[in-house]
């Protein structure tokens, strides 16, 4: 289109300027050359199948972060188009009906997702790099070389080691043997969460016993202890001790980047989650941050990872446990099973006995929720954290309950529906019609499984709880619950007696 009203621009100024309009459309047209490769269901095993190393992006057209990664991710194509030998960047439309089998195939979930293809396709491996166009060609550049870099001199190790991740050296007599092949494997499996390095001599490192020949594993860390050997070469088990190393014994939650990684790992963790929230720059936040880490440093085998974070970088996460920032100095510790346990503005002598109580299971558990409603006339009625066993569990009577966000589309759509659906049951006691706002309130992840909005679930009298998937009409709903719900006692004795009645007698 641009194009298009420049020339119509030119063609209206002068016809002797058209001259110019060859060498300038082959100027656009070179300019506008795309580097990275569209792929799609017709080409897309093909053309992976030829390369040992390839970085595909699958994207939807709508996905704000896919516009925003695009012309960084078409710079770094440009790029690594020169790189000896040519680094090649793809993209898959994977909203694309045709396309949605690959994404299924490569476990896409969300966009934009990019991954790193290997031997032909062979090898997955996440890309867990940056998102802007210098970025990507490092990591890219680095990913695509050995797993892992050899350190001949203490050079080397300072610029390879740095301060602000974890890197992890092995250090052997000889670079080759059982336990150099387990190592360089378990390089290749977890290259792109650290860089990996060996060596001939320790003393090249600059943390640790220097005197060392091997075969042994020297995790660097910036954080603890600083630096932490192994020298077991099973290969779980060297796994396992790079994962646990690599966490800090308190991870920390600011708006420092160099943080973020540990932050991830920290919530991907199995264990149970202890966070304590507070202001950093608050008048007595050291002496609690302090206690904290001690108690951290006497738990830290048992199940449990700590993180202390920042009020100001912590908004996500007082949002996602309904939090307000007057409650803090605070601790919120979140079981594996979903249960949650809370105590709002603590002081440094309370962080020890909480968590102490807390480890011994005497705790009642948190239940994240909006305020009770003083009135719910509404024939839809609301659901809120605290009134969950009430209404729907401890009711006694036969309930559908939606599951639902106030910025989703679909419940808007299908909140006049349920209301026509209350309507119809207003008269009938036994039936309540009733919604709960998921991003308010606590959903019990063991007893509802809800993975997108709005989500609906019908328990009936007797406790018989089942999922509606139907249609969103107010017929299909209300023939739903009619053959779901249980029956009055009373009305079912009157239904069977009108039946009785209604049926011929045999004659005599």
């Amino acid at each position: 289109m641009a194009k298009t009203v420049s020339i119509l621009f030119l063609f209206g100024l002068s016809l002797s300027l058209l001259v110019l309009l060859p060498s300038q459309i082959s100027a656009e047209e070179s300019e506008a050359k795309e580097y990275v490769l569209t792929l799609d269901n017709s080409n897309f095993h093909d053309t992976v199948s030829k390369h040992d190393f390839i970085v595909v992006e699958f994207y939807a057209p709508w996905c704000g972060h896919c516009k925003n990664l695009a012309p960084e991710y078409e710079k770094a194509a440009s790029i690594l188009s020169s790189h000896n030998p040519p680094i090649f960047l793809a993209k898959v439309d994977a909203n694309e009906e045709k396309n949605k089998e690959i994404a299924t195939q490569y476990e896409v979930k969300g966009f934009p997702t990019i991954k790193i293809l290997r031997n032909g396709g062979k090898k997955i491996q996440d890309y867990k790099g940056p998102r802007e166009a210098d970025g990507i060609v490092e990591y890219v550049k680095k990913q695509s070389g050995p797993a892992s870099t050899e350190i001949k001199s203490a050079d080397d190790a300072s610029a390879f080691i740095g301060e602000k991740s974890v890197v992890i050296v092995g250090v052997f007599p000889k670079f080759s043997g059982e336990e150099f092949d387990k190592f360089i494997a378990v390089a290749e499996k977890l290259r792109s969460d650290y860089d990996f390095g060996h060596t001939l001599d320790a003393k090249h490192l600059p943390r640790g016993d220097s005197s060392v020949s091997g075969p042994v594993v020297r995790l660097f860390k910036p954080f603890d202890e600083l630096f932490v050997d192994s020298k077991d070469f099973n290969v779980e088990a060297l796994e396992k001790f790079i994962e646990e190393s690599s966490i800090p014994v308190v991870t920390v939650f600011n708006n420092d980047p160099s943080n973020h990684p540990y932050v991830s790992k920290f919530f991907n963790s199995p264990n149970a989650k202890a966070m304590l929230f507070l202001n950093f720059s608050a008048e007595g936040a050291e002496p609690i941050k302090s206690k904290y880490s001690e108690v951290a440093e006497q738990y830290k085998q048992q199940g449990v990872s700590f993180l202390v974070g920042d009020v100001e970088a912590s908004q996500g996460a007082f949002q996602y446990f309904g939090l307000k920032e007057d409650q803090v100095p605070l601790i919120i510790v979140q079981n594996t099973d979903g249960k949650k346990f809370f105590k709002p503005n603590l002081e440094a002598d309370d962080v020890p006995t909480w968590l102490k109580a807390y480890k011994e299971g005497t705790l009642a558990p948190f239940v994240k929720s909006e305020p009770i409603p003083e009135t719910n006339n509404e024939p839809v009625k609301v659901v809120v954290g605290k009134t969950l066993e009430d209404i729907v569990f401890n009711s006694g009577k036969n309930v559908l309950l939606e599951f639902y966000a106030p910025w989703c589309g679909h419940c808007k759509q299908l909140a006049p529906i349920l209301d026509e659906v209350a309507v119809s049951y207003q008269s009938d006691a036994d039936v309540v019609i009733a919604k709960l706002d998921a991003t308010a309130n606590d959903v019990p992840s063991e007893t509802f499984v809800v993975q997108g909005y709005p989500t609906l679930y019908f328990r009936s009298a007797s406790g018989k709880l089942s999922q509606y998937d139907g249609d969103r009409t107010k017929e299909a709903i209300i023939e739903f619950i009619e053959k779901s719900r249980d029956k009055p006692a009373a009305a079912a004795a009157a239904a069977a007696a009108q039946q009785e009645v209604e049926q011929p007698k045999d004659e005599l």
